[in-house]
C-alpha cells in the first residue's frame, strides 16, 4: 500500500478544499514555466489530477502517473492515469514533449532516479517543470505557525526524512517527507543530464514554492534503462 492510499479520500475532500485561490503560487508556476504548448505532458506523481484542468488549458494533453491507487481512483475522471513508480516510467525512450512534477519531490525518496528517468523519456529540447516545496523555508526545519515571523531552525544542511511539522493540517506530519537542500537539487538535475532555464518562487511573506523550468540538454548521452 502507497502512503497515500490512507489519505487520498482526505486529501481530495478536506485538503484540497483549503487550497483555494491559488494561494502559494503553484498555478501561476505552471503558467509562467509550462506555458502554452501541444502534445503529451505527462505529470509524475499525479495525485487526484487536480493540475489536469490548467494544463489542458495550456493546450497540452495531460496524463498522470502515481504509486498511489487511492490517489489515481480520484484522477481518473480527470486525466488518463498508470499506476507506475516515477524512478520506473512505463514509457519509451525521448516519447513525450514536456513532464511536469508539481508539490511531490519530498514524497519521493529517490527524486535523483526519478530526474533520471524524466530526462530519459523526454523528446531531445523536451521540457520538465518541477514545482516544489522551497528546500530553504520549508521542511521539518521551518516553523511558520506565524507567517509574519518564519523561524528556520537547524535541521536545513540535513538531508532526511521527517513527519515533524508545524501544522497539523498539512501533508508532512501524516505521510513524512524528504528534504534535499538546495545544491543537492538543483545538482540531482544537472546529474540527470537537465540544462536548468528558469526559476520562479510563490507564496509569502517567504518562498513556500520553488520552481524550476529545464530541458534535455543537446549532446547530453542518456543511458538508456533496460
Amino acid at each position: 500500500m502507497a502512503a497515500y492510499d490512507e489519505i487520498a479520500d482526505w486529501y481530495e475532500l478536506e485538503f484540497l478544499g483549503a487550497q483555494q485561490d491559488d494561494p502559494i503560487g503553484v498555478g501561476r508556476a505552471l503558467r509562467d514555466l509550462l506555458g502554452e504548448g501541444s502534445g503529451v505532458c505527462l505529470e509524475i506523481g499525479c495525485g487526484t489530477g487536480v493540475h489536469a484542468a490548467l494544463v489542458r488549458e495550456l493546450g497540452w494533453t495531460p496524463v498522470g502517473v502515481d504509486l498511489s491507487g487511492g490517489m489515481l481512483r480520484h484522477a481518473r475522471g480527470r486525466l488518463p492515469v498508470a499506476l507506475a513508480d516515477a524512478a520506473r516510467l512505463p514509457l519509451r525512450d525521448d516519447s513525450v514533449p514536456a513532464v511536469i512534477s508539481v508539490m511531490v519531490h519530498t514524497d519521493m525518496p529517490e527524486y535523483p532516479a526519478v530526474l533520471r528517468e524524466v530526462a530519459r523519456v523526454l523528446t531531445p529540447g523536451g521540457l520538465f517543470v518541477h514545482v516544489g516545496v522551497h528546500p530553504c523555508f520549508c521542511g521539518g526545519f521551518a516553523d511558520r505557525t506565524d507567517e509574519a515571523a518564519v523561524v528556520i531552525r537547524p535541521g536545513y544542511l540535513d538531508g532526511h526524512w521527517t513527519k515533524q511539522s508545524w501544522t497539523d493540517k498539512g501533508i508532512r506530519d501524516k505521510v513524512g517527507a524528504s528534504h534535499w537542500p538546495l545544491p543537492a537539487l538543483l545538482n540531482a538535475f544537472l546529474d540527470a543530464g537537465l540544462a536548468v532555464e528558469r526559476f520562479t518562487e510563490g507564496g509569502a511573506p517567504l518562498p513556500v514554492v520553488l520552481a524550476v523550468a529545464a530541458t534535455t540538454r543537446p549532446g547530453t548521452r542518456r543511458t538508456p534503462r533496460p
